[in-house]
């Protein structure tokens, strides 16, 4: 019988999927304490949530919801950081933004109910997060080393995946340790061999090791990187979902044969800091 996880690539079919409904804690969120550009509004974030999520069935991936109680965690809709799934089962994360710290031990009671694993948990001074890991392919996994995600991180995933190859990716200061820079804010991968990028933060020897490894380059434009326009989720090789408002990265992706759909996100991505991959914590691909 097949296990029930695994998820060591971004762009395998998505089988299984966690997510989490807005709830009072980011239709409460103050903007100033969680970087956010306003309050949202939680009837629409949880509209715009659900039209989300049918995008994620439509494709034919099983949802599951992450339920567990989580007060005045605003982050909290945002499932990708404080777990990464491996073929062992969960690395349990450890949040680089103090507020989000309580998050990895409810995901955790969450994954074990479902009868995941926890292959790993991140200890003492490590910190990384799911927005800065990705996986180049199954034995390979780029970590972005930043404000969230430190030397220690990375050490210990190295531990925790023998055999992967753990390639460190230092991240430019941009905004400051207060803004949301993760690794995958200036790429996401859509197919075996094609990356959405924002060249302007891209450190040049990743893009070197991209290149070398054959990757084509889905270039986004300076006017679509504030919208997101980098943060595109892999729903299987070539079929994407994406923020909507971000025409010119939609119409290369077109370009390098993807099909792409998009969802409507003002409040739940926007006003948050977090696009379409944040949402989403891939439980099973392949």
């Amino acid at each position: 019988m097949n296990k029930p996880y695994g998820s060591q690539s971004m762009v395998a079919p998505l089988q299984t999927v966690l997510v989490r409904r807005p709830d009072a804690a980011f239709g409460d969120a103050d903007p100033a304490m969680w970087h956010y550009s306003a309050r949202p509004s939680l009837p629409a974030a949880q509209q715009e949530h659900d039209t989300f999520v049918r995008h994620l069935h439509h494709a034919g991936a099983e949802v599951i919801y992450h339920t567990a109680p989580l007060p005045h965690h605003a982050d909290a809709i945002f499932v990708h950081d404080p777990v990464l799934i491996c073929d062992q089962g969960a690395i349990i994360l450890r949040m680089g933004k103090p507020l989000r710290r309580g998050e990895e031990d409810a995901l955790a009671q969450q994954l074990t109910a479902l009868g995941i694993p926890i292959h790993y948990r991140l200890h003492d001074d490590a910190q990384a997060e799911g927005g800065d890991l990705l996986w180049i392919d199954e034995r390979t996994l780029a970590v972005g080393q930043g404000f969230r995600t430190n030397a220690a991180g990375l050490r210990q995933l190295q531990q925790a995946l023998p055999g992967v190859n753990v390639i460190p990716v230092h991240l430019p200061y941009y905004q400051g340790p207060d803004a949301c820079l993760h690794l995958m804010s200036f790429i996401s991968l859509v197919a075996d061999d094609l990356a959405v990028v924002y060249p302007p933060l891209m450190p040049v020897p990743f893009w070197q090791v991209l290149q070398a490894r054959g990757f084509r380059f889905v270039e986004v434009p300076d006017a679509e990187f504030a919208s997101m326009g980098p943060n595109v989720l892999a729903l299987k090789p070539g079929l994407c979902l994406m923020l909507q408002g971000n025409p010119i990265t939609q119409q290369r992706l077109e370009a390098a044969g993807c099909t792409v759909l998009t969802y409507q996100g003002n409040e739940i991505s926007l006003k948050a800091e977090g696009g379409a991959t944040c949402l989403t914590r891939p439980i099973l691909r392949g």
